[in-house]
């Protein structure tokens, strides 16, 4: 049985991160086929949506390895309102990974750690001592482990042109992992471009988005600070995808859907490893264009439209039925009936 207190932040036994991984991995992955199959995203928001995605699920399997069996340290979650790790295990791995090369310096040869634990298991008859099992992840870790598939705070996507019948020609990705929520945010701009080769402005664009767009804000006033600081640009449609949270049995907080779940595992109504998804998608349109500026320096800038709001929940069949019964005030005002995904099994 594994056991996850509601009042701890910190996986601290090598059951946990199995189980924690095997869910989150899951999760991802059940949500990309259900928003490509109920048509959530367009079939080019999609392919974006999953390498933000891949690279997610890379980070937290390597944070899985690094922590397997080190009982110095413990990996974080967040467990209000995310289920997601901590941002600051982001922040590590990257760290880590920047000093690569002086890790496995210090750490024993792979040919004699093999050696040693052959001599353990097979001659000795006893367990490989956890000392070296964490010697043994740590070398998988570093020898693995890229630095540039891990998901930072601000991961920006090409600059790719809008497929046919598109709002404007032009479609530019970017994602955020939030630090006051440690959620993650896959935002898809469409905008026409005022010069030749947009190619040739595609700095300033990456740098803007960079500076005014990395963090949770009302999308509108993102949209305008884009905006106002690229002239070249015209923005015409901007869609933002709030990832989570996740809710299960990791998670702690005041959210009715998490609570519902707790209850419904305490209870032995559903399993331990029941979860919901949240998905909550923020998008905003022009509707037309105005000039700002003195006289002699005019820029045209976009007239946004009323912020379109859907919350979605993503959830086995079981959970959607519990739902209903427990949280009908919540399940009323999605956009859409609940979409019914996979139920994950982990076996003890």
């Amino acid at each position: 049985m594994i056991v996850t207190p509601l009042d701890s932040a910190e996986l601290d036994s090598k059951a946990q991160y199995v189980f924690y991984h095997k869910m989150i991995d899951f999760t991802l992955k059940e949500l990309i086929v259900a928003v490509q199959d109920k048509h959530i995203l367009n079939r080019q928001e999609v392919l974006l949506f999953k390498q933000y995605s891949d690279l997610l699920l890379y980070s937290i399997e390597a944070m899985r390895v690094k922590y397997m069996y080190d009982d110095e340290e413990n990996m974080k979650v967040d467990l209000t309102d995310s289920s997601f790790p901590n941002y600051l295990e982001f922040r590590y791995l990257f760290n880590d990974l920047e000093l690569r090369e002086d890790y496995l310096e210090k750490l024993t040869d792979t040919d004699t750690l093999k050696e040693e634990f052959l001599d353990t298991l097979m001659r000795k008859k006893e367990p490989v001592a956890k000392r070296k099992l964490f010697q043994a992840a740590s070398i998988v870790y570093y020898k693995s482990a890229k630095k540039e598939y891990i998901f930072n705070r601000f991961v920006q996507g090409k600059i790719i042109k809008a497929a046919e019948g598109a709002v404007a020609e032009h479609l530019v990705s970017w994602s955020f992992y939030d630090v006051t929520h440690n959620r993650p945010f896959i935002c898809y701009m469409y905008f026409d471009y005022d010069g030749s080769n947009v190619q040739d402005y595609k700095s300033e664009i990456y740098s803007t988005l960079k500076n005014t767009s990395d963090r949770e804000m009302n999308l509108d006033t993102m949209a305008y600070a884009i905006d106002k600081r690229l002239p070249k640009v015209l923005p015409k449609y901007i869609k933002r995808v709030d990832l989570g949270p996740i809710h299960n049995v990791f998670a702690k907080d005041e959210n009715k859907i998490t609570h519902a779940i707790l209850q419904g595992i305490a209870d032995k109504d559903i399993p331990l490893e029941s979860y919901a998804v949240y998905l909550k998608i923020d998008e905003v349109t022009s509707k037309g264009e105005f000039k700002d500026g003195s006289f002699f320096s005019k820029q045209t800038l976009q007239r946004w439209d009323k912020i379109f709001k859907q919350q979605l929940i993503f959830a086995p069949h079981r959970i959607i039925q519990l739902l209903y019964n427990k949280t009908p005030e919540v399940m009323n005002k999605l956009a859409q009936s609940p979409i019914q995904v996979s139920e994950l099994t982990i076996k003890e």
